[in-house]
């Protein structure tokens, strides 16, 4: 078991997400970290603090302008696992895996209860 609190992680990433505060999503990640999205029928591969903040700074003010919220979280055998939605309506399933020392070091998004061709806010 791990020395810290993975969901505790996640909920601060949720608040950064819902706040908009890229600095401090972004020092939730480990500096190799990487972010995989499967949404709207592509895969797009983000490693790096670099690639993260591009890839994330353009999201966290589409967040902010459609509302974004949390509706499940819970433990998973290697991490956490959330699902969370934008605008009220589109979900998300996020996968979240850790670095020893306590940074997210993976996410995994993938739609969740919509139709693929919807597309995702991840």
């Amino acid at each position: 078991m791990s020395d810290f609190d993975q969901m505790g992680i996640v909920v601060d990433w949720v608040d950064a997400c819902r706040s908009g505060d890229l600095a401090m999503l972004l020092d939730l990640y480990a500096d190799d970290a990487e972010v995989e999205c499967t949404c709207n029928g592509t895969q797009h591969y983000h490693r790096g603090r670099r690639e993260l903040e591009s890839y994330w700074g353009a999201r966290l003010s589409a967040y902010l302008a459609a509302g974004f919220g949390l509706e499940e979280i819970e433990p998973a055998p290697n991490g956490v696992d959330l699902e969370y939605s934008v605008a009220g309506a589109l979900r998300i399933h996020a996968s979240f895996r850790f670095s020893p020392e306590g940074k997210i070091y993976s996410t995994l998004c993938t739609p969740s209860r919509q139709n693929a061709h919807d597309g995702c806010a991840c």
